[in-house]
């Protein structure tokens, strides 16, 4: 077989295993992250720091608020009139019950070629791959062509408010000179059916609108007729937002999406002709539609609903959560929408909110992250895609820093990657984190 071109790679074997035990070690952290400012990733953010250290680098670590820690580090770059490159990942991780799992979700435990534990894939596992391909570099000699600015943050999990929020809001120095940012959710293989892996690589995120009902009546006895209800008037509101269809919209990070899958599968549709379907199209997919089926359209979800304190008793208020996404450029129309939908017995506002991201898929920077890939996986096929939530890259937005989704792993069949984000017994194959190792070391030398 012939040696692929390009630098050779200085990951040695002394990488790979650390990508395994840097992962394992940071899940024995806890670091769950309730909300609400419950969580304290301060021992993580020690250990990242303590490596880095090792490594040479002098990272700084950043509180808004006591425990809540983040760690910056920069690595010069040979090449000074380049732009820097963002390297991020978040540290917290969200709760686990240890009566659902397999094994202990804080254990770490390294079982049959497999790292389990919560935040083995969110987001642990890069965590612990940018870490050892950073040390890789110091003990080979080696510098990348830009500089590189690596960011572990805290709270990415709730607001971000302690993380990289408070990070682009206050420290922006840090990031001066970077237009481009890599993380979480995107380069793992999803087995689109026989003999077709592909690899999304994330190019685009939905907006991020959490939203609060408030419905206002008139309380009084249960047993009485009341027509200014506000459990009523929530309830009917809550039920028109849940059942909405929301037209479909195409973004073009969407659209090249579904052309390039699509094409996988022999289809070259016409996304303008006079009615396309793209339910239809979809359907045509197989597993793939599950990477685009949830960007094509904004989202509306309720998950909360606060009302009342004893049976025979009418509330004067009653309250909703809903989960709430929208495209890019769709927040007018989804402002517009819950106006109606809400009616005039119930105020909405936003309890949360972060813009939609684009990222533009036929750049420089896409190519070498699709060169990366499928330098070492040549049967793989990199495909854009939108994702359905969001990630820190919105924060760093603000500093003009484009983002995509870029975590590389290679996965067995049978693996459901997607599945594993916040559910039970979440787990990475050892032999995965070792071609994340490569596949970042190449890439973020060359980038």
């Amino acid at each position: 077989m012939a040696e692929p071109s390009g630098p050779r790679e200085s990951v040695d074997q002394q990488a790979l295993d650390e990508s395994v035990t840097f992962t394992s070690e940071l899940i024995r952290i806890d670091t769950t992250n309730r909300g609400g400012g419950d969580c304290r990733e301060r021992p993580a953010a020690e250990y990242v720091a303590e490596r880095l250290a090792a490594a040479g680098l002098e990272p700084t670590l950043l509180e808004r608020t006591p425990g809540r820690t983040n760690v910056v580090a920069r690595i010069p770059g040979t090449d000074p009139s380049a732009d820097a490159l963002l390297v991020h990942g978040h540290l917290d991780v969200v709760p686990a019950e240890a009566a659902d799992w397999t094994v202990h979700p804080f254990s770490g435990e390294v079982r049959d070629g497999v790292v389990w534990g919560r935040g083995a894939i969110d987001m642990k596992n890069m965590d612990a791959m940018v870490l050892a391909v950073v040390r890789a570099w110091a003990r080979a000699g080696i510098r990348p062509r830009r500089d590189i600015v690596i960011a572990y943050t805290a709270d990415e999990e709730a607001s971000a408010e302690d993380g990289s929020g408070f990070l682009a809001d206050r420290h922006a120095g840090l990031f001066e000179g970077c237009t481009e940012g890599i993380s979480e959710s995107g380069a793992f293989t999803f087995h689109a059916g026989p003999g077709l892996p592909l690899y999304p690589i994330a190019a685009g995120e939905r907006g991020t609108a959490w939203l609060k009902l408030t419905a206002h009546g008139k309380a009084g006895h249960g047993s009485k007729v009341n027509r200014n209800n506000a459990v009523s008037s929530l309830a009917a509101a809550v039920a028109r937002i849940g059942e909405h269809e929301w037209p479909v919209r195409l973004t073009p990070t969407v659209r090249a999406a579904l052309t390039e899958i699509a094409a996988l599968h022999g289809i070259h549709p016409e996304l303008d002709a006079p009615g396309f379907d793209v339910d239809e199209l979809l359907g045509k997919l197989g597993p793939a539609a599950d990477l685009v089926a949830p960007t094509v359209r904004n989202s509306s979800n309720p998950t909360m609903l606060e009302a009342g304190y004893k049976v025979n008793v009418i509330p004067g208020h009653a309250t909703a959560f809903i989960d709430g996404r929208m495209v890019p450029g769709g927040e007018d129309e989804f402002r517009a929408t819950l106006d109606r939908l809400t009616g005039p017995d119930v105020d909405w506002e936003f309890h949360h909110r972060e813009v939609p991201l684009q990222a533009p898929v036929d750049s420089p920077t896409f190519a070498k992250l699709r060169a990366a890939i499928e330098r070492f996986d040549p049967a793989g096929h990199t495909v854009p895609y939108c994702m359905s939530g969001g990630t820190d890259a919105k924060q760093f937005s603000r500093l003009g820093i484009t983002g995509y989704g870029f975590s590389p792993l290679k996965l067995p069949v049978g693996f459901d990657y997607q599945a594993l984000f916040h559910g039970v017994d979440e787990r990475v194959p050892v032999d995965a984190l070792h071609f994340g190792v490569r596949v970042l070391d190449h890439y973020l030398r060359t980038a």
